[in-house]
């Protein structure tokens, strides 16, 4: 994807500009076999039902399981969070290639004041994972108070 190393380059100017620098790797960065820091960001779609109240993010995770990752609420905000490892060996003509990948990342996205932890849910097939939660909650809906 061309735009992988473009939003890699947006992500760090800006962590760097407003984040204390750090000694450890940053939350969204893989370290390869090599040392080197590559980005490791899901895709992230979200999607409001024409037909009803509710908001779908599917976030695009290949290779991992549900297990592998974690969500959380707090404060009102909802952080999906993952670690991947994976590795590969090959051996051929008395040479072993060993190729070992890992990543974390970590996408928060902001709910719908009152939205409650039982109102989430979350479902993940075949490295898709998709979290709905209501678009409007029932403090938000608005109430016509009649003048006397």
């Amino acid at each position: 994807n061309p735009f992988t190393e473009f939003d890699r380059l947006f992500d760090d100017a800006f962590a760097a500009r407003f984040r204390p620098p750090t000694t450890t790797s940053e939350v969204g960065h893989a370290v390869n076999s090599n040392n080197a820091v590559t980005s490791f960001r899901p895709r992230m779609d979200l999607h409001e039902a024409n037909d009803g109240n509710t908001v779908t993010a599917t976030f695009e995770l290949p290779g991992m399981k549900s297990e592998d990752v974690t969500i959380d609420i707090h404060q009102g905000r909802l952080t999906v969070s993952g670690e991947t490892t994976s590795s590969h060996a090959q051996e051929e003509g008395g040479y072993a290639v060993r190729e070992r990948h890992y990543g974390k990342f970590s996408r928060t996205l902001q709910l719908p004041i009152g939205t409650k932890p039982d109102d989430v849910n979350a479902k993940m097939d075949d490295g898709v994972l998709r979290v709905t939660f209501p678009k409007v909650t029932a403090e938000q809906q608005r109430h016509r108070i009649t003048v006397q």
